[in-house]
């Protein structure tokens, strides 16, 4: 049986360390040191933390990771509790299946890959890295540690206070640990690919979440202590009162990460804990300005372009918040930009500005709401008008009157599907006869998450599940279902991006006459069906078997028929 070799000489062997300085180590710990004998090399700087780390593993016949320039996701950092991975120095690296993989600063320390086994229940696969790394990694995802947040405040509170005496203290003011910070949270969220972030007080702790293709994913908290002055610099930078505590406000803030320029809508909201504050974060670069790039089936996609092409009429679009109707409006929009066409918006807010259109952004504070700026708009003669929404029955009523004066109008209405707008509207106190003269077509929509590229395998769904969307056995019989099983390119996850799913109700006469004599919504929804037309869950099952989402996604995110 071959002999292991000591660290020592294998460090000596990889040219990493001499002789001379391994029997120094050895004779320190004959001296009574009792810090392992790479420790004591690291200390005498005789050797690299990561060549002693290398060796280790080479020794214990373990795999090594060079943390500086492996990309962790943060789902997997998370599968380890922080004063776990912190107190023993641990630090998860990888998971597949049902195993995860932690890099170790000492893989010999049996006790904490049981409390890890516990911890997780999972299977731990031990490797090594070195404890600087392994430490850099936990404080980059993790913050600071107590201590040092401790003494970077009390510098932070000392530029401060020097600052208020009068010295601006040069440049201390930006590298303070709270400007720090928050740049970034907000740089994190846009390199995860955040739609928004969700800065929320606690009893005891501030919590901070990003949403990424519709999910909240929340990061590790943040320590009470720090929650005023993150909420107050948030303030500053979104242009807010910050001595105003008891009632909403909105802002924007504009800034640059790296080379990419950012716009953020910022809404504060006075909570029991205090003020909850949500940034959306408008990246004009990452919208897609192209139908072609929504998700419309082919079919439906061709009667919608035909649809917007109309001279007059309504055309709107309905979903819950976050749905993407802006996105499908903006699309919209962009097609029919062209120089023969004036087109106008009013908006609130303004989310992103496209250029060669006329765009109105609502102002409560000055009397400037949706009905005054549709007034004044009409005058100005345009082609095509946008109402961001429809919100009361004075707005829907001047959107009317100006589809049947001759202008093509879009807006939004929340309702669950397409259907539900004809008698939401009606609800609203509009007349019948207008909403059955000025409708030509409603889209509902969705949008669901699309299995990530890199990690795509084939799988069979629980027949169950499959009868949920309506899909029988000779439908999805010669098309194999697929799913993310969750790498580093989708953070674990399984999906990366979204696509729209929609729900196309054209109006022909039979539901015209149906508007006219107030029917109840469900003869509304089946005489759509008859129509022609595909619902949301339907258009999401095409989806499924076409291998861009899975059936869960589909049946979490779209309504399914009974």
């Amino acid at each position: 049986m071959p002999k292991h070799k000591l660290i020592g000489e294998i460090l000596v062997e990889h040219e990493s360390c001499t002789e001379e300085a391994v029997k120094e180590a050895l004779n320190r710990q004959m001296s009574g040191d009792k810090r392992l004998i790479g420790a004591i090399l690291v200390a005498n700087q005789a050797s690299q933390p990561e060549d002693v780390a290398r060796a280790l593993a080479e020794q214990c016949d373990l795999r090594f990771y060079d943390l500086d320039t492996y990309d962790i996701p943060p789902q997997v950092l998370h599968l380890v509790p922080e004063t776990l991975a912190r107190d023993k120095k641990v630090c998860p690296v990888q998971v597949s299946g049902k195993t995860l993989t932690v890099a170790m600063a000492n893989p010999m320390d049996l006790e904490a890959v049981d409390t890890l086994r516990f911890s997780t229940s999972l299977a731990i696969e031990v490797a090594c890295a070195s404890e600087r790394q392994i430490l850099a990694v936990l404080e980059k995802h993790w913050g600071l540690t107590t201590e040092k947040l401790d003494a970077q405040l009390s510098e932070f509170t000392q530029n401060m206070e020097v600052r208020a005496a009068g010295d601006d203290g040069g440049d201390q003011g930006d590298d303070a640990i709270i400007v720090k910070f928050v740049q970034n949270i907000i740089s994190e969220a846009v390199k995860g690919r955040a739609s928004d972030i969700h800065v929320e007080p606690m009893i005891d702790h501030l919590r901070i979440r990003y949403r990424i293709d519709g999910v909240c994913m929340t990061m590790e908290p943040t320590p009470k202590r720090l929650q005023g002055p993150i909420l107050q610099r948030l303030k500053i930078m979104a242009g807010m009162q910050i001595e105003e505590k008891r009632r909403p406000q909105d802002g924007r803030i504009k800034l640059k990460i790296g080379e990419k320029k950012l716009d953020l809508r910022v809404s504060a909201l006075p909570a029991v804990y205090g003020e909850s504050i949500v940034m959306r974060i408008l990246d004009s670069e990452s919208l897609r300005l192209s139908l072609d790039d929504m998700g419309f089936d082919a079919t439906d996609l061709k009667t919608y372009n035909n649809l917007i092409k109309r001279p007059n009429g309504i055309i709107l679009v309905t979903g819950p918040t976050g749905s993407g109707k802006t996105t499908t409006l903006y699309a919209t929009l962009y097609s029919l930009n062209t120089v023969d066409r004036k087109i106008i918006t009013a908006e609130d807010p303004v989310e992103y500005h496209l250029s060669g259109i006329n765009q109105c952004q609502v102002n409560a504070k000055i009397g400037l709401d949706f009905p005054r700026i549709l007034r004044s708009m009409l005058r100005q003669a345009p082609n095509v008008i946008l109402v961001g929404e429809i919100r009361d029955a004075d707005t829907a009523r001047i959107a009317i009157n100006a589809s049947l004066t001759g202008h093509l109008v879009f807006s939004t209405l929340h309702t669950n599907d397409a259907p539900s707008a004809i008698t939401r509207l009606i609800d609203m106190g509009v007349e019948p006869f207008l909403v059955a003269t000025s409708i030509q077509a409603v889209v509902a929509q969705r949008l669901i998450r699309t299995i990530c590229p890199k990690c795509v395998e084939t799988y069979q769904p629980d027949a169950k599940t499959l009868l949920s969307l309506n899909l029988k056995p000779e439908q999805w019989s010669n098309h194999p279902f697929k799913r993310g099983v969750g790498c580093d390119h989708c953070h674990g996850s399984g999906f990366r991006g979204r696509k729209g799913i929609f729900e196309l109700m054209v109006m022909n006469q039979q539901l015209r006459d149906l508007a006219f004599n107030k029917a109840p919504f469900q003869e509304v929804r089946k005489a759509a069906i008859a129509n022609g037309m595909t619902t949301l869950a339907q258009d999401g099952a095409r989806k499924c078997t076409a291998g861009i989402t899975t059936v869960d996604e589909v049946v979490r995110m779209a309504k399914v028929d009974d």
